[in-house]
C-alpha cells in the first residue's frame, strides 16, 4: 500500500475510534444486559475512544512522517491534551452532572408539607422541572479507561500495514 493513495493516518484514527466505540458498546451490553445505541457514539466509558483516536493518530503520524517531524510533535501534543482533558475536566463535569441529577431527585421527593410552605416558588420550579432532562453523566474517563483506549490506539496504529519512515531518516 502506498501512503499517497489514501490518507492512511486518518484511516487508522477512524478505525481506532470505531473499534473503541464498538468495544465500549459490547462491554456496556454485557454489563447492563441491554443494548444502548447511544454507546456507539457517546462519550465516556471503557475504553476511551478519544484516547484510542489520538494515540493511533500520533503513532501513525510517527510511522509515516518520522519521530522528529513537526506532524508527529503536533499529534503527540494533541494526544496529551485530549487524554488530560478526558481524565480531568470532562470527568469532573460528568461527576458534577451525576451529583446534580442526584440532588434533583432528592428535591423531587421532598414531602408535600415542606412543598406547601413554598407553594408560590415551588409552582415555578415544578413547571420547569418537567421539561428538564437528566444531565449526561458519561462525559470523561477514569485513568484506566484512558490507558486502555491509548493502548488500543497504539495497537491499531502498529498493526496497520503502512510505509514506515526509518528512525535514522530524519
Amino acid at each position: 500500500m502506498r501512503t499517497d493513495e489514501i490518507n492512511v493516518i486518518l484511516v487508522i484514527a477512524v478505525i481506532s475510534w470505531v473499534l473503541a466505540q464498538v468495544i465500549k458498546t459490547v462491554l456496556d451490553l454485557i454489563k447492563t444486559k441491554k443494548f444502548s445505541a447511544e454507546r456507539l457514539t457517546g462519550a465516556g466509558g471503557m475504553p476511551s475512544a478519544h484516547s484510542a483516536t489520538v494515540c493511533s493518530l500520533a503513532i501513525a503520524t510517527c510511522r509515516v512522517s518520522g519521530l522528529c517531524s513537526a506532524e508527529f510533535a503536533l499529534s503527540m501534543v494533541l494526544a496529551m491534551v485530549v487524554m488530560y482533558d478526558a481524565t480531568g475536566v470532562r470527568r469532573a463535569a460528568g461527576l458534577h452532572a451525576k451529583e446534580i441529577n442526584r440532588l434533583r431527585r432528592v428535591v423531587n421527593e421532598l414531602d408535600e408539607e415542606f412543598m406547601d410552605r413554598f407553594d408560590d416558588k415551588i409552582d415555578d420550579i415544578s413547571d420547569r422541572g418537567e421539561d428538564i432532562k437528566d444531565l449526561k453523566e458519561y462525559l470523561g474517563h477514569t485513568p484506566l479507561e484512558v490507558l486502555c483506549g491509548a493502548l488500543l490506539g497504539i495497537l491499531v496504529a502498529m498493526a496497520f500495514p503502512i510505509e514506515v519512515v526509518p528512525l535514522t531518516a530524519v
